[in-house]
């Protein structure tokens, strides 16, 4: 402290600050390290080797895994063989495959007589993720059901009865699967999507006290340094690459006044047979925000650039049924725009959809521009995105920063890198995922060696961590006691 307070040279103020960082670092990585002592004395099944029912789901695809694909679901077998919980991270870029590898962890519990589940942090995502699994689960006789709060009374009982009956071998849902009136007869592998959305309880819940193999899937990637800090009880599988046949999203920034010239382009996409995206920061206008509104931008497409085309608009306010009729028509070709708020930012799959103007870029976060940009590029055909933001002299820097950064690559391991620089570390153990960081001396990007130092020698602490053990129990007292 006193080098800190009181430093004879910038050296010795940094010597100073890098031995508290250290003292972070060590309690946090105790804390992981005696997260995962706690799961290795807990009993989950052990199930067999992969057999009859995997193999017919790889018939199904029409696609050849990729290397990394097929080293995911290695690592998935190797920890699914043995009788403690599975706690495995699996981040990927946008467009991937990582829900093929759920899908064959949930397939593996189902061979094996158990059960699978996916737990996504919205209806929208839940019920796209329903969509895509009903077609393969159905042409191989595996009954999956959906379970949101959206449902009717009736809807939800008769659920909750084939998932304590058995009947039900995958349930997809929302918070909905982890209600106290939910139970499975015998829950062996649960998926939880998009796990920055949930809450730390929530994200624990379905494994509380029926301890199944947990695979965590993250949308987005983190860098590598943050994966460690934040998610040093988990072991790590990455699907960096997308399949070899799509090609990468060719990206471009113009500000309002060239925005003519987007819906020009997009036009031509349309006329030669194509499907596109528009999307705005808003559901209808705000009297308190000059954002554009979705339901106004669709209205007025429809009577400006967009004449005699058929345009839907998607949002969040929609019934559920709604939604799936409207993502249903435009998967269909029965639409040929759909405008729509971030709620098309995860698990919409329309390969046809090759064009995206993305209204006022400039009020969305960078994570967020890559999820939505990978809307478009899911088939073999070139795309194109449009950020369009206000005029460059009303930006801040960091909206500048982020808007050049999606221009110019569409690495979201690289972008991820880009965010931690412009938004900080966050709240590691809470759910923010920027702003001030909890890590007051720690620099991440900087301080990778110290934090390798810290899980090595919290190795040796888990037992007793001697003055640290009060605040390793103030970080960690509350995730403990969910676990």
């Amino acid at each position: 402290l006193a080098a800190l307070h009181r430093p004879s040279s910038l050296a010795e103020a940094e010597r100073g600050r890098r031995r508290l960082a250290f003292e972070e670092l060590l309690v946090l990585q105790v804390g992981l390290a005696r997260s995962r002592r706690q799961r290795e004395v807990a009993l989950a099944p052990a199930l067999g080797p992969p057999g009859a029912l995997v193999q017919r789901y790889r018939g199904l695809l029409p696609f050849t895994l990729t290397p990394e694909q097929e080293g995911a679901i290695a690592e998935l077998d190797a920890d699914l063989a043995r009788p403690r919980p599975m706690q495995r991270l699996l981040q990927g870029d946008v467009g991937s495959g990582k829900t093929v590898v759920a899908l064959y962890a949930l397939l593996r519990a189902v061979e094996s007589g158990h059960q699978g589940a996916l737990m996504a942090p919205t209806e929208t995502l839940a019920e796209q993720h329903f969509l895509t699994l009903e077609a393969p689960c159905g042409e191989l006789g595996v009954r999956c059901v959906l379970l949101t709060s959206a449902l009717r009374a009736r809807e939800r009982a008769e659920v909750r009865a084939a998932l304590a009956g058995g009947e039900a071998q995958i349930a997809v849902g929302t918070h909905a699967l982890i209600q106290r009136d939910v139970t499975f007869r015998e829950l062996a592998v649960a998926v939880v999507d998009e796990q920055h959305r949930f809450g730390v309880e929530q994200r624990r819940s379905l494994s509380a006290d029926r301890s199944p193999h947990v695979l965590h899937m993250t949308a987005t990637p983190i860098p590598r340094t943050l994966a460690l800090t934040v998610y040093g009880d988990l072991e790590v599988s990455e699907i960096a690459r997308p399949p070899a046949d799509r090609k990468p999203v060719v990206t471009s920034w113009v500000t309002e006044e060239r925005a003519g010239e987007a819906y020009l382009r997009l036009r031509r996409h349309l006329e030669a047979g194509r499907q596109a995206y528009v999307v705005c920061p808003l559901i209808e206008r705000s009297a308190t925000s000059e954002a554009r509104a979705a339901e106004d931008e669709a209205e007025r497409l429809r009577a400006a650039e967009l004449r005699g085309l058929r345009v839907g608009c998607l949002h969040g306010r929609l019934p559920p049924g709604e939604r799936r009729e409207l993502m249903a028509r435009f998967k269909a070709r029965e639409l040929d725009v759909l405008v729509a708020t971030t709620v098309i930012e995860v698990g919409v799959d329309v390969p046809n959809a090759t064009v995206m103007i993305v209204q006022e870029a400039d009020r969305f976060g960078l994570a967020q521009l890559h999820q939505l940009r990978g809307r478009v590029g899911r088939g073999s055909e070139q795309s194109y995105c449009l950020l369009v933001s206000r005029a460059r002299e009303r930006l801040t820097e960091a909206a500048h920063a982020r808007l050049e950064a999606l221009v110019r690559t569409g690495d979201g391991f690289e972008l991820a890198e880009v965010d931690l620089e412009l938004r900080g570390e966050g709240q590691l153990l809470g759910t923010r995922q920027a702003g001030l960081s909890d890590l007051r001396f720690t620099r991440l990007r900087a301080d990778r060696p110290l934090l390798e130092r810290a899980r090595v020698a919290a190795g040796e602490l888990v037992e007793d961590a001697g003055p640290l053990d009060e605040e390793v129990e103030r970080l960690f007292g509350e995730r403990s006691a969910e676990a």
